[in-house]
């Protein structure tokens, strides 16, 4: 996605069964490869990851006014 993935938007280079298509290669986003899952992250299921993932998405997307 050359202009960015728009938070909300799945990514054009998963597959079939969610998995990055340029996991592993140097076209890799840096934000992607930079990512560092964590056992928090990761929880006890698939569905907790993603969830984890959505929310961090909405945290960082543009115009989201941060707490804190």
């Amino acid at each position: 996605m050359p202009h960015g993935k728009p938070a909300g938007v799945r990514c054009v280079q998963l597959d079939a069964q969610q998995r990055c298509q340029l996991f592993g290669d140097p076209r890799r986003p840096a934000v992607c490869a930079g990512l560092a899952p964590s056992p928090e992250m990761c929880g006890p299921s698939r569905e907790h990851a993603l969830l984890w993932l959505q929310r961090l998405e909405y945290a960082t997307a543009p115009g989201v006014r941060q707490s804190g």
